[in-house]
């Protein structure tokens, strides 16, 4: 039986063939026209949710509907006192998921029964999920340049400028927004809840960096 046959290579990296070298200047070793490395990298990310929404549910019997509806409003105002003695919005949103669980253990605790707590629903707000996009572009530019770096040095060149650098594609995946917020089971715990939330992107890049000619060994060694 014949062996399968290998799978197809993949070119990550290219050096261009070089032409006749330019005389050195003072400055040093002069790029070389037309000698390119061609090299694509890619970065992913995740970035945990930044906010949590938690909706309370307030009830009171008593024997007259006004005497209710006190009763309630009572316990509104303690909750937003609560909440404003720890520098938490009235709304109830949270940024710190610390804060958040005492706040809701303080309230099941003084109001009993009367106060149902559901659980709650972590999103991020669109300004982490634009931070997470940079950051993951910006990150896999980064990986680009280090591999074009080290296939320069492993050829005994150095690296010059980018020439052309093209973002090829981006995916993101997971975690919600405030106006998309998903249903969790109820028997989730907490950190099972975050890390549902908890959003993705990769990014995949692709550049062009011109190459100086030989690596200057004396410097790196001084």
């Amino acid at each position: 039986m014949a062996p399968p046959a290998p799978p197809p290579s993949r070119v990550f990296a290219e050096l261009d063939p070089a032409p006749a070298p330019v005389p050195e200047g003072r400055g040093g070793p002069a790029a070389l026209p037309g000698r390119e490395v061609h090299v694509s990298g890619c970065a992913e990310l995740s970035a945990l949710p930044d906010r949590a929404r938690v909706s309370l549910r307030l009830g009171s019997r008593k024997e007259a509907a006004a005497e209710a509806r006190s009763s309630v409003s009572r316990r509104l105002q303690y909750i937003a006192h609560s909440a404003r003695q720890r520098g938490v919005p009235v709304c109830i949103i949270f940024s710190d998921f610390g804060q958040m669980q005492n706040i809701c253990n303080l309230l099941t605790e003084k109001l009993g029964t009367s106060v149902t707590i559901n659980p709650p629903h972590f999103y991020h707000t669109p300004e982490a999920i634009d931070t997470l996009r940079r950051q993951v572009c910006v990150t896999a530019i980064g990986n680009t340049r280090r591999k074009a770096q080290e296939v320069c040095q492993l050829f005994g060149q150095a690296l010059g400028k980018p020439l052309l650098i093209k973002e090829e594609e981006t995916k993101e995946w997971g975690g919600y927004i405030d106006s998309h917020l998903a249903q969790s089971a109820d028997s989730l715990t907490l950190q099972e809840r975050i890390q549902n939330a908890t959003a993705y992107a990769s990014c995949r890049v692709f550049a062009v960096f011109e190459i100086k000619g030989k690596e200057n060994r004396r410097s790196k060694l001084l």
